[in-house]
């Protein structure tokens, strides 16, 4: 029989596909998981991964049992949060950060048994990780594009900036007016976000973002302007639409509460 450690550095391994951040994702070292998943393909007597000094990946039977304990593992940890009140919940930069650990704080008073692990994921990822079930909630900036997936109301608004090169001549302006934009080489999406600040730093281009990168992210190569006539940015809580459970639920109640606390992120 499979002990539960076996099965979730198994698995975790199979998503991250490296073992640096499986170790970060389940708070142990390398070793501990070489030996674990070493032990595990000894066990079932097959090679579960392919290792080089570059990559990892899953062999045929690492692919087959994957697929054979996911559905299964799952559904005996949505029975535990469950039963228990935990919620997982992740977030998305710096500020999301701080207001997603005052909801969690409130949440673990009025549920003091219930666990509440905190994660956080870059733009690219909250989507998938919500879909997956990596976590049961994420702080994420709206609207939500994302088949499946289901949005709790606006907890935050914020006026919309515009970061610039301090090289820039922009960045001697008072405000862009939004129709400018529609001129200016507005950055793609990257990796991380600090990611795209570098490139707006070293001249690449321009990137729009909410009044709190201007606290969260000052740096001596970027300037924050006001985009005047924007929409604001709007951020609030999304999970996978047909998980909507009591935990879920319970915590979007307290992260309303807490707006109406007076909480903010910016």
């Amino acid at each position: 029989m499979l002990e539960r450690h076996e099965i979730e550095a198994f698995l975790t391994l199979g998503d991250e596909l490296h073992f640096g951040r499986t170790a970060e994702r389940l708070h142990v070292s390398t070793t501990r998981i070489s030996q674990t998943v070493a032990k595990l393909e000894r066990r079932v007597g097959a090679a579960l991964f392919h290792r080089t000094s570059r990559r990892v990946a899953l062999t045929e039977a690492g692919r087959q049992l994957r697929d054979e304990l996911r559905p299964a593992w799952d559904q005996v940890n949505a029975a535990v949060r469950r039963v228990s009140g935990t919620v997982s919940v992740a977030f998305v930069g710096a500020a999301g950060g701080q207001f997603v650990l005052r909801i969690v704080e409130r949440y673990r008073e009025r549920h003091p048994a219930a666990e509440v692990p905190v994660r956080e994921a870059q733009l690219g990822e909250f989507a998938t990780w919500l879909l997956d079930g990596v976590v049961d909630v994420a702080l994420v900036p709206y609207p939500i594009e994302v088949p499946g997936l289901a949005a709790g109301g606006v907890l935050i608004s914020e006026a919309r900036m515009l970061a610039v090169s301090a090289q820039d001549p922009l960045a001697a302006r008072q405000a862009v007016p939004v129709a400018e934009l529609a001129d200016l080489p507005v950055l793609p999406p990257a990796a991380t976000f600090q990611e795209m600040l570098t490139c707006v730093g070293s001249g690449r281009g321009v990137l729009p973002v909410g009044a709190h990168v201007r606290r969260y992210y000052a740096r001596p190569d970027v300037a924050y302007l006001p985009l005047t006539g924007a929409d604001p940015v709007e951020w609030g809580l999304a999970w996978h639409a047909e998980r909507a459970d009591a935990r879920v639920v319970a915590l979007n109640r307290v992260a309303h509460e807490v707006v109406r606390g007076g909480a903010s992120a910016a």
